[in-house]
């Protein structure tokens, strides 16, 4: 397989990196299995994305006149709660904060109480039941992490949508950093993030084409 890394400055740069280089090298397949079975997707075999500045406002991506943009901070506001509280609603399968919620205060005594110097810091999301829901968490691990006096988050989705959910589950998961960076009284720090499905769904092609200057991503037939 192979590994892409992609570095960027800000959460919109990382944004428009990935989508560049995933229209330009990511493996095409038609999915059997998952959200839209039947459509194409372009993914990357595993992609490692470093934002170092990831607080930079603004967190969310503009794109050209006539393309919608993929999020909006309002929309991102309103799906905080869904990350960080253990709030859910009738018919959803799962929500990130039933699992964070329940882990984010002990992670922030553990920095405060014990110290910065551990690996056991680690908020996980999802069980060994998961595997049997009909679509499974997307995002996986938060993993956090103070060096240099600093709190940086490396997180892990198993399957990650870039155009729609990339945007908002960044700029999202930065404003929980910074919060916790704040309880815990140390500086906000890097962003990093890895999956081995980070991808674009073909009716998305035109329109990341558009985003980054190209012209021949339509779907193909």
């Amino acid at each position: 397989m192979k590994v892409t890394t992609i570095e960027a400055k800000t959460l919109p740069e990382a944004w428009f990196l990935c989508i560049k280089r995933c229209l330009e090298e990511g493996y095409e397949y038609v999915i059997d299995r998952g959200s839209y079975a039947g459509q194409r997707r372009k993914e990357f075999d595993l992609a490692v994305i470093k934002v170092e500045y990831p607080s930079t406002r603004p967190l969310v991506p503009d794109t050209p006149q006539g393309v919608p943009p993929p999020t909006s901070m309002d929309y991102v506001e309103s799906y905080l709660p869904y990350l960080m509280t253990g709030v859910k609603q009738k018919g959803e399968l799962y929500t990130y904060g039933e699992d964070i919620d329940s882990q984010l205060p002990e992670v922030i005594r553990m920095y405060k109480e014990d110290g910065y110097e551990t690996n056991q810091a680690c908020i996980s999301i999802g069980s060994r039941n998961s595997i049997f829901l009909e679509h499974s968490q997307c995002l996986k691990l938060i993993d956090t992490r103070i060096r240099y006096g600093k709190l940086h988050f490396v997180v892990y989705f198993r399957s990650w949508d870039l155009w729609g959910g990339f945007p908002a589950n960044l700029a999202a998961i930065q404003v929980l950093k910074e919060y916790m960076s704040s309880e815990i009284g140390v500086e906000d720090g890097e962003l990093i993030a890895f999956s081995k499905g980070l991808h674009l769904y073909d009716h998305c092609w035109e329109l990341a084409g558009v985003v980054v200057g190209r012209s021949n991503n339509k779907r193909r037939s």
